[in-house]
């Protein structure tokens, strides 16, 4: 058990919203599992009251729902959900993308090359998942941004479950997921601002298809 002793509860809250929000992006909980707060604070030595904080940090953040006097829930996305945060992201990673492009040195640029490379190499869907989640946040880790790197970071945690979902149970073939990934890596070098926003918006789009095609994804 881990064992949380800070000096204030905001301290505690901040560490188990962590814990609990990398919980929740690998797959511990499902969308809709119930979260009980007397198991989490258990489980960190700590009092009801920075449970119920780390609980109101991932409402915030669209991970948890909280129903009053009842209790928490990983929020469960409808297809029309995930599809409408796939054309929100659509439209603003590749500005994301567009503040970052002058700013990314070459060394972070051989780095998402060779992010690319390792992600074509072998099956297991988790490592496939981690790398292209390094990949993808590594291209906007450049740029100062006031609202849009949080949101864009966001809208990635909330549609993780479906997308590791879609690849479990499908395993896709189609190479080109790994050929737009080094497409983009090229245009980076080239420092090649409209061409990287033109092959980051259809890479997004082709998994919004993807995940379209499987309504079953989404059932409760």
């Amino acid at each position: 058990m881990s064992t949380i002793q800070p000096s204030t509860h905001g301290g505690a809250g901040l560490r188990i919203a962590d814990d609990l929000r990398t919980a929740i992006l690998d797959g511990q909980y499902a969308p809709g599992a119930r979260i009980r707060q007397e198991n989490l604070a258990d489980r960190y030595g700590a009092s009801r009251l920075p449970v119920r904080e780390a609980l109101r940090m991932l409402e915030g953040e669209g991970l948890v729902r909280l129903v009053a006097n009842t209790g928490a829930w990983v929020t469960h996305l409808s297809l029309a959900d995930c599809e409408e945060m796939y054309q929100i992201r659509e439209r603003i990673e590749p500005l994301l993308l567009r503040y970052n492009v002058p700013l990314l040195s070459d060394s972070q640029i051989d780095r998402l090359d060779a992010l690319a490379t390792h992600m074509e190499h072998g099956d297991d869907v988790e490592h496939f998942l981690a790398l292209d989640r390094e990949f993808h946040l590594g291209s906007y880790e450049a740029a100062e941004t006031t609202l849009l790197t949080d949101t864009v970071h966001q809208l990635w945690n909330r549609t993780q479950h479906y997308r590791r979902a879609f690849m479990q149970a499908f395993r896709p073939s189609d190479r080109s997921v790994h050929h737009e990934h080094h497409l983009l890596v090229a245009a980076l070098r080239r420092r090649d601002v409209d061409e990287a926003e033109r092959i980051l918006a259809a890479h997004i789009r082709r998994t919004r298809f993807e995940l379209s095609r499987h309504p079953e994804i989404f059932a409760d």
